[in-house]
């Protein structure tokens, strides 16, 4: 599993007056706030803003900077979801998901009738057709205000120039070290000839370089045709791999109309398909809006147990019932977000004894990956919550060659064949089959919800925990009255429905508590080291600017823009996020 060490900091947060002191307090500004996996990054889109771009021009040079700095998820090689929110209330989902090659099949990860995880994860098989470029820039032609070059720029110069290795990448680099070494063109970037990189060493790649030049120049052009299509093209046919020239110039964002759920009062708006993760938060938050999770308390066996079941039942639905839209029609969407089908499932728990999942069934008796997200409020109020990914750390692990990025492995996340679905959360369900131009299902759930004046862009990294990651934290947020920062501070635990079992973060529990879990008959795999990590950012009524980063990834910060300095005092911020508080005053 991966691991995340944190790093030992303090910086400065300014609170008004009228607020107590928190253990945990997020960084304040109020001329814009960036939330990111990765503190240059986060320096980049705060300099856009600075420079009076708004939310998308940031979250655009962000993007690209991520491609540089953090090359396990940041990609021009890879796909994701964009959510926006204009400070009017006018909101815009993209999809820019990787969809499969025309010479997909449903059948394609088999290998004489059986199934071969190496082809369906770790070959050039698993390659979708990249969306992060068409994404970005469509996103920009419709809401950006700054030149597009100038927002791809600081990724040439990061790239061209290099940048300063931290210690979490180094450590990174360090451990995928023998799978580069599998491809000489991906370990002759990724390593001083052989040998791991160190903190402090300058990481330059210079193909990326060109790539992101061509792509500042020509726009989608640059990358979707051209020299970069053709070396995507030729590494294909090297490779085995399935994506043509045909493929690339014929990748299409599909822009589409958010999903809108309620909560207690606030508005949830997320991604609707082929990402299940808005369908996925919103029938979650149905269930749970019954239980006063707030009297309850949080990490209590009533709180985990009645999670655990919903977020249970949700990935039954979505293992059953979502995939591609435009492949699949006709898409239970509005059943599967509606209070009344969130009440049929609410009457399938028992308060005092855990359901049992199976792959043989979906109804209920009463009985890594690596991915980043970042997030972007700009001062007047628009906020953009953008998640993208390579789908493993580093996608398949080989860059292109003359091109200098990472090839994603999105293909993984179709189901692996026709009806493999078994008890280990193999599924093998009809919806997100593989077939030629198909956008494979995602649990990415980049999400803004808003109330009274309140806004909270958020979002995670880390595969199917995504979901159940921003669950907890709205619910830290809206029934347990956390800060944002001790709202992704807190513990977390994780139910998928297969396998059927409830995952505990390191200390996430009580001993107690999870006696009372084993006594209702959930099965408990404790200690686990989460991967997922959230990035948020907030905005006040009063135009007050908050950002949180997870502090479970070393790089991980949140950068704001001028903050306020009226009505002020200085207390010592919370330890563990790197770089935000260089960012104050700014």
């Amino acid at each position: 599993m991966k691991r995340w060490t944190p790093v030992l900091c303090l910086f400065a947060v300014t609170l008004r007056a009228d607020e107590p002191a928190r253990l945990a307090e997020p960084v304040r500004a109020s001329g814009g706030i960036v939330a990111t996996a990765e503190l240059v990054a986060a320096r980049v889109g705060a300099d856009v803003l600075r420079a009076g771009g708004n939310a998308v021009d940031a979250a655009v040079a962000t993007a690209f900077a991520l491609a540089v700095t953090h090359p396990s998820a940041g990609n021009v090689g890879g796909g994701g979801f964009l959510v926006f929110r204009a400070a009017s209330g006018e909101t815009d989902a993209y999809d820019f998901r990787e969809r499969a090659p025309a010479a997909a099949t449903p059948t394609m990860f088999l290998r004489d009738g059986k199934y071969d995880p190496q082809a369906h994860h770790e070959s050039l098989l698993a390659v979708g057709v990249p969306g992060t470029v068409a994404g970005l820039h469509q996103a920009w032609s419709e809401r950006g205000t700054r030149p597009w070059p100038t927002l791809v720029e600081p990724a040439i110069r990061l790239a061209r120039d290099g940048f300063v290795i931290s210690d979490g990448l180094a450590r990174d680099l360090q451990d995928v070290l023998g799978e580069f070494s599998r491809h000489p063109p991906t370990l002759a970037v990724f390593s001083r000839e052989g040998a791991p990189y160190a903190a402090g060493d300058l990481l330059k790649q210079a193909d990326l370089a060109a790539t992101l030049t061509r792509i500042a120049e020509q726009g989608p052009a640059g990358f979707y045709a051209g020299e970069t299509a053709r070396l995507i093209a030729e590494e294909m046919k090297r490779g085995g791999g399935l994506i043509t020239k045909a493929d690339l110039s014929g990748y299409r964002v599909a822009k589409r109309a958010p999903l809108r759920g309620s909560y207690r009062g606030w508005e949830i708006v997320s991604m609707p398909p082929p990402s299940s993760g808005g369908i996925a938060l919103v029938q979650i938050l149905n269930i749970l809006e019954a239980y006063d999770l707030s009297a309850s308390g949080f990490g209590s066996a009533f709180t985990v147990h009645h999670m655990a079941e919903a977020m249970r039942r949700a990935f039954a639905d979505r293992a059953l019932s979502l995939g591609d839209p435009d492949a699949n029609p006709d898409l239970p969407v509005a059943r599967l977000v509606s209070k009344d089908y969130a009440a049929e499932l609410r009457a399938t728990i028992l308060g005092n004894r855990a359901s049992v999942s199976s792959p043989d069934s979906f109804t209920w008796q009463r009985d890594s990956a690596e991915t980043t997200h970042f997030s972007v409020i700009d001062a007047a109020g628009n906020a953009v919550a953008l998640t993208f990914t390579l789908e493993d750390s580093y996608g398949v692990k080989r860059i292109v060659p003359g091109a200098g990025f990472l090839l994603n492995n999105e293909m993984g996340d179709f189901n692996a064949g026709p009806g493999l679905t078994d008890a280990r959360g193999l599924i093998g369900t009809p919806p997100n089959l593989a077939a030629p131009g198909k956008r494979m299902v995602s649990s990415m759930t980049p999400t803004i919800a808003t109330k009274d004046g309140t806004l909270v862009a958020l979002g995670a990294a880390g595969g199917r925990t995504i979901i159940n990651t921003v669950v907890q934290v709205l619910v830290n947020l809206i029934d347990h009255d956390m800060n944002l920062q001790e709202a992704i501070d807190a513990p977390r635990f994780h139910h998928q429905w297969l396998p059927d079992r409830i995952l505990v973060e390191t200390h996430g529990l009580s001993p107690d508590t999870l006696a009372l879990l084993a006594a209702r008959g959930h099965a408990l795999e404790l200690g686990w080291p989460w991967g997922s990590r959230l990035q948020a950012a907030q905005r006040r009524p009063d135009g007050t600017l908050l950002g949180a980063a997870d502090r479970r990834g070393s790089d991980s910060a949140a950068v704001g823009v001028a903050p306020p300095r009226r009505d002020s005092r200085t207390v010592a911020g919370p330890a563990g996020t790197r770089g935000a508080g260089s960012a104050l005053g700014r």
